[in-house]
């Protein structure tokens, strides 16, 4: 299911955001234990871009009150999400985390990769928030069973956080922590290390993106528009309208193709010409971005 949904996601992202430049792409299949530790401007798209990024599955930290839904805790933890609680969601939740701790470390001792935004806190900024200790917590206790995992570090920047058509940069750096760690200094210092390094491999984009407005401009329109207004109104005031949106094109567009279709049958156009049309669709959806 997971390898299905990254193959998916994958190609949705080539039209919502049709430049993602990766400078590293050599990192992209680390062997082992890898730690990832990345800034946090947009939401879950962030670890969206970077799990579709990476040749291995990617579990990762995400805000626990999304997993109190049964039916999304399932469908959420089933893709290699990992349930953390901070207070603002509710302090009487926090002993939890612990759970959330041990999970991890479990994940990375069994070889695999766990993905945490260190900053502790989304915010449609691309300045550098102040680290919270979890990482390093994490870091400690994998060391403490003799297992030192690669460190990676990310830095994503996106040239807009509501416009439609992004470009995104990804840098990362690969390192290596030989020395375990465990006291509160050790904290501070792992996470300033983290933080210079962030800081260096950090690029924004500054190129806008541009929509060509033609004939697949005015197909799509009627369907984008009313989604986008819908999920604006549910997403006003907070940091989740780019994800939100990503994740209802993402399943709404095929719905779209086919009402499309069944209308080019109902006029009995012949099935080559439909077949056509539909690569065609989504072919200069992507184009019309520059």
């Amino acid at each position: 299911m997971v390898y299905l949904l990254k193959f998916v996601v994958r190609l949705a992202l080539r039209i919502f955001c049709p430049q993602i430049m990766i400078h590293e792409k050599w990192l992209l299949n680390p062997k082992g234990p890898v730690l990832l530790l990345a800034n946090h401007p947009d939401s879950f798209l962030d670890a969206v871009i970077i799990g579709a990024s990476y040749h291995r599955k990617i579990h990762f930290l995400a805000r626990g009150d999304v997993f109190e839904n049964p039916i999304f805790g399932f469908l959420l933890r089933s893709i290699g999400m990992i349930p953390i609680f901070r207070a603002r969601e509710g302090k009487q939740h926090l002993h939890r985390n612990q759970d959330t701790f041990q999970e991890s470390v479990d994940i990375l001792s069994k070889g695999g990769a766990v993905l945490i935004f260190i900053e502790g806190i989304c915010l449609n900024t691309h300045e550098i928030q102040p680290f919270k200790k979890g990482a390093a917590r994490i870091l400690a206790q994998t060391q403490a069973m003799g297992v030192f995992p690669l460190l990676h570090v990310l830095g994503i920047g996106y040239n807009d956080f509501t416009k439609f058509g992004k470009k995104v940069i990804l840098h990362i750096a690969e390192l290596e922590q030989k020395e375990a760690i465990s006291s509160p200094k050790d904290f501070i210092e792992f996470n300033e290390r983290i933080r210079s390094q962030m800081a260096q491999i950090l690029e924004v984009p500054m190129e806008k993106t541009r929509i060509l407005k033609g004939i697949s401009y005015v197909i799509h329109w009627p369907f984008y528009w009313p989604i986008r207004q819908f999920v604006f109104q549910k997403t006003k005031g907070t940091v989740f309208y780019d994800s939100v949106l990503f994740a209802v094109l993402l399943f709404s567009y095929p719905l779209y193709l086919l009402v499309l279709g069944g209308l080019m049958a109902y006029f009995d156009l012949p099935k080559p010409v439909i077949y056509l049309s539909m690569s065609w669709l989504i072919i200069s959806a992507r184009l019309s971005l520059k």
